[in-house]
């Protein structure tokens, strides 16, 4: 009884008062509400600690290489040497079903509430159903076939099985449409930091592009780069991770103000060997010289011997009395190449150029001379790979998605094998439900 008693109660803040009261006042059901960013920040998915999905699967592709503590969990996911006990693998998925599962108490509180405005209820209610829909993406991305829950009741949780992938991005598209239709345009804390229907779109437009539907995914990218007076790419590199960046499409805020982002404190490193970290140098070589990705986005560091090379994107690493950079989640690049691929499978050449061209422009480059189907791709691939480095785990879905992560990861990691485009399920989550089975292939 006190383990169930246990299971049932809900962190802060929803224990802080009676949980049938929380959702009857427009603040602490606000507050409930907004406490689901404060956990993707600080542990979980899209944090840029070291449990974010930007650290760990930036060690698992090609992006970082590990110099700390021999043989811990992150080191074993870097050599690809993962077993089904990595705690890394476990936390991972332990922390966003967590995550979902608070989401589920919100989503069942917010229907049963009978003094909550209806305006803050749609509003409340379609940003939970965004952070879950972005959950099953993250985890079905990094899994396969996932459950989907959509419920508090630890019985039935605790039997449920895996959906097929298709299955899950079904689920995911429908929590995203009735979120859009919650949802208003306008961001209501004043700052980019709370979904709305430009931040469900951006999903919408990498969803459908994970699933081939290239017709939606340019409908919903074009929604995003249309809106030129809401969003627009920063003409000056520099900017692009401000938090009044217009580029910006969603952020994260510091725990605390004046605090730095928690990729600045990871990733940023001032002499000797990299304490944590630091960029393959593949990376950074493979940038064209006059990039200006390269000169604004990466920091070199020298021992007197060897440079190494780290991701400088966020360059606010202490405290400063005010946060000047915000965590970004979704931005406009990236819409542009989302977009850019949708119209090349489309046979749009002249579509995808332009949208490619855009990216290469404001990075200082000329334009692409790709002209053919597998020219574009070939071209996008490359693009993705130097404007989204180590931005939560781009790089690692974008090599799956395209088929050629054995191409790229088999020459610098001598574990590598065909099965490990996926994590496997962590063992104690198959101990304690068996209707997880079967685990994934070659684990």
């Amino acid at each position: 009884m006190s383990g169930c008693e246990d299971f049932l109660e809900v962190d802060d803040p929803f224990g802080q008062i009676p949980h049938q009261e929380v959702f009857e006042d427009e603040a602490t059901a606000t507050a409930a509400v907004t406490t689901l960013y404060g956990k993707l920040r600080d542990q979980i998915l899209l944090t840029g600690n070291f449990s974010g999905v930007g650290f760990t699967m930036g060690l698992y592709a090609d992006e970082l290489d590990y110099y700390n503590i021999p043989g811990h969990a992150l080191e074993l996911l870097y050599q690809h040497q993962v077993l089904p006990s990595n705690s890394v693998v476990e936390s991972t998925w332990n922390n966003s079903y967590h995550l979902i599962y608070l989401g589920n108490v919100a989503l069942e509180g917010l229907d049963t509430s009978e003094t909550l405005p209806e305006a803050v209820k749609n509003q409340l209610k379609g940003e939970v159903l965004f952070i879950r829909a972005l959950a099953h993406f993250y985890l079905v991305n990094l899994y396969g076939d996932v459950p989907y829950i959509t419920t508090t009741d630890y019985e039935v949780n605790s039997q449920v099985s895996r959906m097929p992938a298709d299955i899950v991005y079904e689920n995911i598209i429908t929590d995203l449409t009735e979120a859009k239709l919650l949802l208003g345009d306008a961001y209501v804390s004043g700052e980019r930091t709370r979904a709305n229907r430009w931040a469900v779109s951006a999903l919408l437009a990498r969803v459908y592009l994970y699933i081939g539907q290239w017709e939606n995914a340019e409908n919903e990218s074009s929604l995003l780069i249309n809106n030129s007076l809401l969003f627009n790419l920063e003409t000056n590199i520099e900017n692009e991770f401000l938090r009044e960046s217009l580029s910006a499409i969603l952020q994260l805020t510091p725990k605390n103000a004046g605090d730095s982002t928690l990729e600045a404190s990871i990733f940023i490193f001032s002499s000797g060997m990299p304490p944590f970290a630091a960029l393959n140098e593949s990376l950074v070589e493979d940038m064209e010289t006059d990039d200006l990705r390269r000169e604004h986005w990466i920091g070199l560091v020298t021992d007197g011997t060897n440079i190494f090379y780290y991701p400088n994107k966020y360059k606010q690493n202490t405290n400063t009395g005010v946060s000047l950079e915000y965590s970004i989640i979704f931005r406009l690049a990236e819409q542009y190449l989302i977009r850019a691929e949708a119209r090349t499978m489309q046979s749009n050449i002249g579509g995808a150029q332009q949208d490619i061209n855009a990216i290469r422009q404001r990075a200082g480059l000329e334009n692409t001379s790709a002209s053919t189907t597998e020219e574009l791709l070939q071209a996008i691939l490359k693009e993705r790979r130097f404007e989204l480095f180590t931005e939560h785990g781009h790089r690692w879905f974008d090599i799956r998605r395209f088929g050629v992560a054995g191409e790229v990861l088999a020459p610098i990691k001598p574990n590598w094998r065909p099965t490990n485009v996926l994590l496997p399920i962590p063992e104690s989550e198959l101990l304690m439900n068996p209707n997880l089975n079967p685990q994934n292939p070659g684990y």
